[in-house]
């Protein structure tokens, strides 16, 4: 996969994807929209890759939408322009592999939306994240934000635009782990390994109910969550890893 404004790695069961347009701190632009979509169809399709990192680097994640580009547009182009976004978020958030967001540095406007989508934020000490639209007379995408620290909070951030450090971001639920600024690739790498070595029909099962149990009731997602289980339990893959753990736990035994 060969693109100018990102740039892919593969390693042992999962992908590092960085966004590479450092001078303009990674700030999104059609072009990169573009080689995100084309890029996790195709890491979507790749049964090596188990889990996806994405990251800008270690001094930012990403500045926003580039707004020399918006300041461009034609009113002809909005449309279009606009389903771009939608259609690189959506590819993102609806991957059916877990995808985590290494922050290192700011995930402003439209890089915070990016994080957001992600299944899992590991922020670096550095880390900062804000959106700013209001201040443009743009929309800050507020569900996402809503989705991971309830609505009063996804209002105070939205509307205010107030910068928020990693360790706010962290107590308030919106990251899940912060690390110091040389280790906070090799946790979100700990996490892609671990996640890769777990069965990937499970692990794409749990990633589908999180996304559908809130919104029902308690009686409908509790069935859900049992015609999920029921679904994994007839699985070769679910009788393999209980032979694995079960031999595991036989030697210990013997020892």
């Amino acid at each position: 996969m060969d693109y100018k404004t990102i740039r892919i790695t593969r390693e042992d069961g999962y992908a590092v994807v960085v966004l590479n347009r450092p001078h303009e701190m990674n700030a999104l632009s059609r072009e990169m929209k573009t080689e995100l979509v084309d890029c996790f169809s195709v890491l979507e399709t790749d049964d090596a890759v188990r889990a996806v990192i994405l990251t800008g680097g270690d001094y930012f994640f990403s500045a926003g939408m580039d707004l020399k580009e918006m300041a461009a547009l034609g009113d002809e182009e909005i449309d279009d322009y606009f389903g771009l976004i939608a259609s690189y978020l959506q590819k993102i958030f609806a991957f059916r592999k877990p995808v985590i967001a290494a922050v290192g540095g700011i995930a402003l406007g439209g890089g915070f939306n990016l994080a957001t989508v992600c299944d899992l934020i590991v922020a670096s000490e550095s880390a900062i994240f804000g959106h700013p639209e209001l201040k443009f007379g743009l929309n800050p995408l507020f569900n996402p934000i809503n989705r991971l620290v309830g609505t009063a909070k996804a209002k105070e951030i939205t509307m205010l635009g107030e910068p928020i450090g990693a360790m706010e971001a962290l107590r308030i639920g919106l990251v899940n782990k912060v690390a110091p600024p040389d280790r906070f690739m090799e946790e979100a790498r700990v996490m892609a390994r671990e996640l890769a070595a777990r069965p990937p029909r499970a692990v794409e099962a749990v990633k589908r109910i999180s996304e559908v149990a809130p919104f029902l009731d308690k009686s409908s997602a509790l069935g859900y969550e049992f015609e999920m289980s029921a679904l994994l339990y007839s699985r070769a893959e679910r009788k393999e890893c209980m032979r694995r753990f079960l031999e595991e736990l036989k030697q210990k035994k013997k020892k």
